[in-house]
């Protein structure tokens, strides 16, 4: 059941999920069916009750079910011609802009003369207040109690009526929010500045800045028991695959979980392989990115509470890509993706390909740098892959320890770890200096991708590769990649496959991969994502309908 949204799309109507206890499922095995059940019918009846035609008792009721919170806050109104309360606003402090409530809704609703006149008469007076004395845009009416909280902790206020079980809400946000800065995990050197925050509004206004289209959709759930978040979808109609939006849908709302804190509780719930440690979806804090991501006819999903905003579907290739290739040059663009891909495959193989080399392949080595190296490894008691491990686990720790300090102390820890702590275990004798080069230009290396959660993928595998080339050697090394692989063309993200366009392979999809082709050359939208609509510069298209027989 769609209804409209109020920046011009559709929001789909879902119920609200029953929770089966949350991220602690073994407590919820250990728990009484029964009890279960009670609790369901409970919440279930509470949902459905209605609003009391007495204001007193409705507004009893807010507070005994908040537990009387200190930041409830309730006024009421007394309208001209008569004394005693007939209408009361309730609203979370420091969610809403109290000046902007007064002005627009508290003096507009006492200036009136005709509402004391019509409460006299029992006529509902919700649809003059909605219609004729409201200067705001967004207003709507509630029958229970369900719709009451969710519209209460989205920032809106609740205006209960004496003899009126039907209340409305006024949607004047407001309180403090982080203002739009630049991203921090996706810096570039060209292009707009401008990032998501925490607040879904406010990101999706600024995609929809990028995209001035009424193609552009967005729907919206409610998922969380406790925290009743709001998570969007956003696509453009007519390049999306209606399949996976039908495929999204049903995955959210199959979620059921007490709190959705980040986008990747989301995430979690909706991937297509739970095991493995490659991303199979790909999140992005540049309103840019998420752009181009929608004209290619992917889908957007926006979780209020977090800047990182998750496209699906997603594969391999589009990890290795940045918002800034599309604003230099193609001749620069593709040297830094190349670059990219090079310096992934460094991250991953460099270690293990050292300890291959000096453990079991010696005669691979020019004689004069062997010699370089033995002469180093004089002394170090530990043998090469032991070395490895200890330098990777080091620097593992080195990169956690920066990474939860304040900046302030996190850049001379940097620098006390790299400098003085590489430099004293080579004095030392524990480790040569040989190692010490290894692991830093693989760390180094492992910067280079433009999204985070593919370099997670390459620091887990380079432990298993590191353990495959202690034992086997380059054997050892070549079976690993293989599986690896292997695994990579078995993924799946949304139906699409993860090594899309290599595995299966579309010649005019390689245009945007391993190379940037000028943009007049990329005419056609990815394959296998847009199919009523494949060309880029082609309006849409109602797609034809076929006579029925």
């Amino acid at each position: 059941m769609r209804s409209e949204y109020q920046d011009g799309g559709t929001a789909v109507k879902k119920p609200r999920f029953q929770s089966t206890g949350g991220m602690r499922q073994a407590d919820n095995d250990r728990r009484p069916p029964a009890a279960e059940k009670h609790e369901q019918e409970t919440l279930a009846n509470y949902q459905d009750q209605a609003i009391p035609k007495s204001m007193e008792s409705a507004l009893l009721k807010m507070k005994d079910d908040l537990g009387n919170s200190a930041d409830l806050a309730i006024r009421r109104i007394s309208l001209c011609g008569d004394e005693g309360n007939h209408l009361a606003i309730t609203y979370m402090q420091s969610m809403v802009e109290e000046m902007r409530l007064d002005e627009f809704v508290i003096q507009p609703i006492q200036r009136d003369d005709k509402l004391m006149e019509m409460m006299r008469e029992r006529v509902d007076v919700c649809q003059r207040i909605q219609e004729h004395l409201l200067p705001i845009g967004n207003i709507k009416a509630v029958s229970n109690y369900k719709e009451v909280f969710e519209q209460l902790f989205l920032g809106g206020s609740i205006i209960f009526i004496e003899g009126s079980n039907t209340a409305l809400v006024a949607n004047i946000y407001g309180g403090p929010k982080r203002a739009i800065q630049e991203p921090i995990t996706e810096m570039s050197i060209r292009g707009p500045r401008e990032g998501f925050t925490e607040s879904m509004r406010l990101n999706c206004m600024l995609i929809r800045r990028k995209i001035r289209s009424p193609r552009l959709w967005l729907e919206q759930f409610t998922i969380g028991e406790v925290t009743q978040t709001p998570v969007g979808i956003m696509y453009v109609k007519g390049l999306a695959d209606e399949a996976v939006l039908e495929d999204l849908r049903e995955r959210l709302n199959q979620i059921r979980i007490d709190g959705i804190l980040e986008s990747n509780y989301v995430e979690e719930f909706i991937v297509d392989q739970k095991w493995t440690p490659f991303p199979t979806i790909i999140n992005h804090e540049r309103p840019d990115a998420i752009a181009s991501n929608l004209l290619e006819g992917r889908v957007a999903i926006v979780v209020d509470g977090t800047p990182f905003v998750l496209v699906v579907p997603s594969t391999l290739n589009m990890f290795f890509q940045a918002a800034e290739d599309y604003y230099h040059n193609f001749q620069m663009a593709t040297f830094l993706r190349m670059l990219r891909f090079v310096s992934f495959v460094i991250a991953l193989l460099m270690p293990s390909i050292y300890v291959a080399i000096i453990g079991f392949h010696q005669e691979m080595i020019p004689t004069q740098l062997l010699l370089k190296l033995a002469a180093q490894r004089e002394g170090v008691p530990f043998p090469a892959y032991l070395e490895a491990f200890i330098m990777e686990f080091v620097f593992e720790i080195l990169r956690e320890a920066v990474l939860r300090m304040p900046s302030s102390a996190g850049s001379a820890i940097s620098i006390v770890g790299g400098l003085v702590i590489g430099q004293s275990v080579v004095e030392a004798g524990i480790v040569s200096s040989a190692v010490v080069i290894v692991v830093a230009f693989t760390a180094i290396s492992s910067f280079v991708a433009p999204v985070y959660s593919l370099g997670i993928a390459a620091r887990l595998l380079r432990f298993l590769l590191l353990l495959a080339a202690s034992t086997m050697g380059f054997y050892g090394i070549s079976i690993v990649i293989l599986l690896i692989l292997l695994h990579l063309n078995n993924l799946r993200s949304f139906g699409m496959p993860y090594m899309k366009p290599f595995a299966p392979f579309y010649w005019t999809d390689v245009k945007d991969t391993l190379l940037r082709a000028p943009l007049w050359k990329m005419k056609r939208r990815p394959q296998l994502q847009t199919k009523d609509n494949p060309v880029r510069e082609q309006s849409y298209v109602e797609p034809r309908q076929e006579p029925s027989q």
